[in-house]
């Protein structure tokens, strides 16, 4: 009884050191990434992205395997198998000779193109990649929307929208700016020329002062040549006369 306890008790431990590796143990995952839409014209051909993220090292046993749902059905088919470094396109379905391998795995990339569209590729293309032992992970889908002419998304409109008004913004602030600078420019002018009229004026009034001091010292210098002169005129007239009264 006492070793059919112990073994009880060994196997009990056995299981929780399982089970606890099992918990513990983080799960590898890998990752698929696609865009959400694309769109493409009738005649035209369309680049299917597929690109994934492993933290495991590119097996050679890596797989990339594309499924096309068509619009309004709900059974998938398989149209390109990548595998052992070789491609396997669909050759008896609707898109024979139409689907080219352009992905890369060991840059991580599983992206295809399929050539002459037509409306009936309307639907949802998904992409799995396995990379063992990295196996685990979520798909990847795709919706291919054909039309005869490519409408203009959305964000298009609304980029050129903003990019216009950003445009104008810049335009009219540009006008701005140049009507200050000419509008300073010409006040600019007009104070240079206020200035010299203002020394012009100062100048003149200082000239027309120098000559209103002037004026009267010459009237004072010709007064004094005249007085001085009728003085000197006397002097010889009163010795003529002494002379006379003396003979």
């Amino acid at each position: 009884m006492g070793s059919q306890g112990s073994l009880g008790r060994e196997s009990l431990l056995l299981l929780t050191v399982l089970v606890s590796a099992m918990v513990l143990t983080p799960t590898l995952a890998i990752h698929v990434y696609t865009d959400r839409e694309v769109h493409g014209r009738v005649g035209s051909k369309v680049t299917l992205s597929c690109t994934f993220w492993s933290r495991e090292w590119i097996s050679d046993d890596i797989s990339v395997t594309w499924h096309f749902q068509p619009e309004y059905s709900r059974d998938s088919i398989s149209i390109f198998h990548y595998a052992k470094g070789q491609p396997y396109i669909d050759d008896i379905g609707t898109f024979k000779d139409r689907i080219s391998w352009i992905g890369d795995p060991g840059w991580k990339d599983g992206s295809i193109v399929i050539h002459n569209l037509d409306y009936t590729d309307n639907g949802t293309f998904t992409c799995d990649v396995k990379n063992p032992p990295d196996i685990v992970g979520k798909s990847s889908q795709v919706t291919l929307y054909v039309f005869e002419n490519v409408p203009v998304r959305y964000g298009v409109v609304l980029g050129a929208v903003i990019g216009g008004v950003l445009a104008v913004v810049l335009i009219v602030l540009v006008i701005a700016y140049l009507l200050r600078y000419c509008w300073l420019r010409r006040q600019a002018t007009l104070q240079r020329r206020l200035s010299a009229m203002e020394k012009g004026r100062l100048r003149l009034g200082k000239d027309s002062s120098k000559r209103v001091r002037q004026t009267p010292v010459l009237y004072a210098m010709l007064d004094h040549s005249r007085l001085t002169k009728s003085a000197s005129e006397k002097k010889s007239k009163g010795l003529g006369d002494s002379r006379k009264d003396r003979k």
